[in-house]
């Protein structure tokens, strides 16, 4: 269970729940890449012939730890997208992000003025943009590179119809 299924109040229930889009991994995927790469050349070099010893031993550890900080690079990216949860419930919207650290967002529905997403030419086309919501007494809340923020931006429309 995570943080918004604990923080339910009752009789509320989860009617749409949606998370970061994978491009906020984007320069670590590209950071994993280049380390991969440059490890994988190193380890490959480094059993060429005519390499000596001690020089093919520092070109495997260099290489080794190469592609594990690759992989460290990607662990992170894959946990600070999977820290943020974003839901649409039978009452308000929910915005948690970070692990350590929490910063929650929520706001009721019956509070909400009106939505917007705005979204670049290859949000369109990768499928991810920024869902602002701005609630009564002029408070704006961006919410940025949503998976499917017109979805989102549906889904809590619908839910304020309801409401009211």
């Amino acid at each position: 269970m995570g943080y918004i299924e604990d923080n339910l109040g009752q009789g509320e229930t989860v009617l749409y729940k949606t998370k970061l889009h994978w491009i906020v991994m984007l320069g670590s995927i590209v950071v994993a890449i280049v380390l991969g790469a440059v490890g994988g050349v190193l380890l490959a070099k480094s059993y060429a012939d005519g390499v000596a010893q001690e020089t093919a031993n520092a070109m495997r550890i260099g290489g080794g730890v190469a592609i594990g900080v690759a992989f460290i690079f990607l662990i992170v990216g894959a946990i600070r997208r999977s820290a943020t949860e974003m839901v649409v419930t039978s009452r308000r919207v929910l915005v948690k992000t970070g692990i350590g650290s929490r910063r929650t967002i929520e706001m009721l529905l019956s509070k909400i003025e009106s939505i917007m997403v705005e979204e670049s030419v290859m949000g369109r086309m990768l499928g991810f943009g920024t869902v602002i919501i701005r609630g009564t007494g002029g408070g704006l809340e961006p919410f940025t590179r949503i998976s499917h923020p017109n979805e989102f931006r549906k889904q809590v429309q619908s839910q304020i119809e309801t409401v009211r």
